[in-house]
Order: structure tokens, then sequence, then C-alpha cells
């Protein structure tokens, strides 16, 4: 927890009484030191008084809080600090994605990965191409389920009698309308592990690691090699190897939209290898790529090549309305919110985002005929919008561009957050989202942090953080039993030198609501116990 702030300290008063050998006090002094032994002690610092504390320090002087506590039992205010001001949520936005999945897709739906075809298979073989069509699951070849999704396929069509292709494998990750990352994602995080393309065909996670170690002396040029080796299709590597006990300089750098990766520097000889993740540039082809290896293993040839498909092009091959002769599924939404939570998957929740978002624009097509074109995201982004309408969340206190939590043009303020988890708290759906949340101190990216306080086993969050942007929205049970929801917003902050991290203040604000006894009974008119404007 850190050092305590001077304001939570109490002050203790000694008396030493007199006894054989020693001096004893004045009257007046005795008589004091009696009175004030006797006196009460300082009153508890309220809720208000000890979150005034921690964030009124003069190290937060250029920084900007913003916090709404609500309780979900009488449906009070029972704090907020500049609680209708913008702030950069980061990953804590996942939780409106997480709203407008549950309330499109519903916690049941499984996402279907398919192989369709124009034609029949006869005497074993097919006249045209296979489509290996994507549908968005971000799991597949990640789950159990399907970690053998390329040969549960081939095994399907191998059933049927399948044993020669004429035609090509395509690749089709035409399913979502929508460029492979999300508005206002940043270009210098496109190869990174956590910033993969968000396409409807995605394998692994869309991931591969690149290891690089040293040859056998200095001088020789490194070794670099691919995990899975299809992923990324093109290395020009220069990393040299240098001499033992020097200083490893290692540079991956692959263009947006490239797929050619370089490296350059060195690694010291005899040095340990060093491992990286980085994004896979065309998940469609390299799922394809699996795939082809599996019909080989089961004995079913392909004439033709791989290729993959993706928007803004558009495959010609499904308006034959092909049928469908494989399927394999993914989890139920539910699981895989889950894990998008817990670990703060970007991967899963763009995608179901987007998934969201085809399901939105086929109901207004269905109901409206031809809507013209915006991309798969944008129809995300509408029925969110449409969805905080309806729970009168005003439509300027919330503006998400994306699914992740990624972009920096995401905003929302700390009313309209707690708002959303309260509202989130009286669905059908609210226990599966409040299990998808990381438990402190148990699991997810909150495993580590409130230890050995109230919290632990108790807070269920979201966090969020990038580079001066830290934030903790969830739900947490008081003391004496009040079920809270909150949202507590740092923006701006960079700790300075000695300073806890931005981490510790925001526990430390949780901590308190976990530990809080002692409801005040608030008329149901009034609207909160302590409100503080911005200022």
């Amino acid at each position: 927890m850190g050092t305590l702030h001077p304001l939570f300290r109490r002050i203790f008063v000694v008396t030493l009484g007199a006894s054989v050998g020693c001096v004893s006090a004045p009257p007046v002094v005795a008589q004091e030191a009696q009175r004030t032994a006797h006196a009460p002690a300082p009153a508890a610092l309220s809720l208000s008084e000890q979150i005034d504390a921690l964030i009124g320090q003069p190290r937060f002087a250029g920084a900007d809080w913003g916090i709404s506590v609500i309780s979900l039992d009488s449906g009070r205010t029972l704090y907020a600090h500049r609680a209708d001001q913008l702030f950069q949520p980061a990953s804590t936005s996942k939780l409106f994605t997480a709203a407008v999945t549950l309330g499109e897709l519903g916690p049941d739906y499984r996402i279907p990965t398919r192989v369709l075809a124009t034609s029949d298979i006869r005497n074993g073989r097919l006249n045209g191409p296979l489509v290996l069509y994507g549908m968005g699951d971000p799991t597949l070849g990640a789950d159990a389920s399907t970690a053998q999704w390329a040969d549960q396929l081939a095994t399907q069509l191998a059933a049927q009698g399948l044993r020669h292709v004429h035609g090509d494998l395509v690749a089709d990750a035409t399913y979502f309308a929508s460029p492979a990352m999300g508005t206002g994602w940043e270009a210098i995080d496109l190869q990174s592990w956590f910033a993969v393309p968000a396409t409807a065909l995605s394998v692994r996670e869309n991931q591969a690691e690149v290891t690089i170690s040293p040859a056998a002396s200095a001088g020789m040029a490194a070794n670099v090699s691919i995990e899975p080796g299809d992923a990324i299709p093109s290395v020009i590597s220069e990393v040299a190897t240098s001499a033992a006990h020097s200083r490893a300089d290692v540079n991956l750098y692959r263009a947006p939209g490239d797929g050619v990766l370089y490296a350059f520097g060195n690694v010291p000889a005899k040095s340990p290898a060093q491992t990286y993740k980085l994004a896979v540039p065309d998940p469609a082809r390299f799922a394809g790529t699996l795939l082809l290896q599996a019909l080989k293993r089961r004995g079913i040839q392909l004439d033709g090549n791989v290729v993959s498909v993706q928007w803004p092009r558009r495959d010609t091959l499904l308006e034959a309305q092909p049928r469908t002769l494989a399927e394999v599924l993914s989890p139920p939404v539910a699981e895989i919110l889950e894990r998008g939570l817990k670990r703060s998957q970007n991967l899963y929740l763009q995608n179901l985002l987007l998934l969201a978002g085809v399901k939105a624009q086929a109901d207004a097509e269905q109901q409206n005929g031809n809507t013209g074109f915006i991309t798969s995201e944008r129809w995300g982004i509408r029925a969110l919008q449409q969805m905080l309408e309806r729970m009168g969340i005003a439509p300027g206190s919330s503006v998400i561009e994306e699914g992740s939590g990624l972009s920096r043009r995401n905003l929302a303020t700390p009313n309209a957050m707690a708002r959303l988890l309260a509202f989130l708290a009286t669905q059908p759906y609210a226990a599966t989202l409040r299990d998808a949340l990381p438990l402190a101190g148990v699991d997810g990216t909150l495993q580590w942090r409130m230890r050995n306080t109230p919290a632990q086993n108790n807070l269920r969050a979201k966090t969020g953080s990038m580079s001066f942007v830290h934030c903790l929205a969830g739900y947490v049970t008081t003391g004496d039993g009040e079920r809270l929801a909150f949202a507590i917003m740092l923006n701006n902050y960079n700790p300075p030198a000695g300073a806890p991290s931005a981490t510790r203040d925001i526990d430390a604000i949780a901590v308190m609501l976990a530990g809080l006894r002692n409801r005040i009974a608030v008329p149901a008119s009034t609207p909160s116990v302590a409100t503080h404007p911005a200022n």
C-alpha cells in the first residue's frame, strides 16, 4: 500500500504516570494529561475525505482525476469528482464493447468457420475452388476446442469422399467490411502482438514468435527463426553475432501493410536466444496455408494456390451461394468475453465489436432495405450508441471509436462508465459479465493487485492503461455488504521520482471502497453524498 499519507496518521498522546523513583508531574500537567487520556478519539475520516486527501496531493497538480461511485442497492452516488468530464478510458472501454456484444449476439452464440464450395464432389473430385470462410472467430486455433481446427475441417472433407480439388483454396476474410485495424490505432503499434490485424479469418490470435540466436562465433550472421514457420512469409535479416559480453541491440521493423520483416543489429556470442511476439501480416493467408497442410495430411490434393481475399475486395464466389462442406464452432461468446476481459485481449474485443456490427447491419437491412455503406466497425458503434441512449446515457458523455481501447480517440466520463455498469448489473446476463471481469488478487490483469486487502476476492473490474492513462472500472462490495459500481480514471499523469505508481494510487481508492463501512442513510430524493465539481 506504500507510505500512509500524513493526513491519515493519528497522533497518540502517551501519558507517563508517576512511579517509585520518578519525579511526579506538576498538578496542572497531570490534570491535562488525564483529560487528554480520556478524550474521545478523532472521528474516522469519511470516504470523501480519504479520497480527497489522496487525489489532492501536490504531485497530481498537473493530472486529471475523474471518479464516480454509485450504489447498486440504493442508486445513490457515494462519491463523484469531475464525473461528467471526458477522459481517455484505455482498455476500460472494453466494457462498452462487452455491453453491445451481449446485447446484439447474446452470451450463447458460437461463431462458425466454414469450408464452402460452389460445386458438388463427384468421384472424389471437386471442380472449382474451396473457400475457407472466416466469420469472425478470434479464438480459432487458440482455444482447446479449435486447437486442431484445420485437421477437423480436413477430416470432415475427407469423410465426404473428397480427394482432389481442381482449383484454388480461397482464404476469405470479407465477412467484416472494415479495415484490419481499429479506428485511431497508432501505426507504430501495428506490428506488435497487442495490435494484431482484426480480421474475420484470424488464427492463433494472429501472433508469431521471432527468435534470434547468436551464431557459433563473432562476425557470423545470427540465426532468425519464425514460429509458426509460415506466419511471416518474408524476413530480411542483417543481425550479426558480436563479441561475447557485448551489448545486445536487436531491431525489428515491418512497415504497415507490408509483409516483409526487417531485422538488424547484433546479439553477443554465447548469449541466450531472444524471442519477440509480433503480429502476423496476413492472417487469412496464414490460415489458408494451415488448412492446405491439413488437406495434404488427409490425402487431399489441391491443384491451385492459397489466395487470400479481404475487404474492400469482394469474393464473387459467395454470390453463387456456395454450400457448406465443413464447419467448426467457436466457444460461446460468454467464454470469449471472459478470456478477452480477463487478459485484456484486444483482438477478441475488436472482433466482437465487428461481429455486433455485422448483426446490427443485417437487422437494419431487414427492416429498411439497402442502408448504404458504413463499415462493420461503425455499425457496431451505432448499435452501442443506440444502447446507451436507451440507458439514458447522454450521447456526449462517451465517444467510443473502436472495440479494444487502443485508440486515444476514445473518451468517456466516469459517470457514463459507472452508469453503464449499473445498467449491466440489471440485465439477464449480469452474472456473465461480472464473472468475466478480473478478480482482485486472484486472476487476469488483477492477479497481483490488491492482495491482502478487503478488495481481494471481492472487487471485479476492468483495468485500462497506456502512456499517461490509468483507469479501473467495475464492481465491489463494501465492508457492510453494499454493492457498488465505480469508475476511477487518471489521465495526464507521469509519477515523479520516488512516488508510488499510478496503479498503486488507483488501487488505494479501490481498497477504500472495499473497506467502507457504516452506510449513511440518504433520502431517496438526495442525488449524492459528496459531489466535487470540476475545477
